[in-house]
């Protein structure tokens, strides 16, 4: 990941690349890592993830067609 500086300016560089890692879910990820995770602790946790954003999908849905 790169992130240019323009004009000697160092933290709109460094808040233009936190913003790319929380896009891209580096922040997110090293707090998952950093303690270990059972394999069928993170199947649970995936999956409600997966179903969350399902209903949220589903609610915006909801508000766009106007059910």
């Amino acid at each position: 990941m790169q992130v240019s500086v323009r004009d000697n300016n160092v933290d709109q560089a460094l808040r233009a690349l936190k913003k790319k890692m929380q896009r891209e879910g580096i922040f997110r990820e090293m707090k998952l890592r950093r303690n270990y995770e059972k394999p069928s602790e993170r199947r649970v946790r995936e999956e409600a993830e997966a179903t969350r954003r399902h209903r949220k999908l589903m609610r915006k849905r909801l508000e766009r067609e106007g059910y």
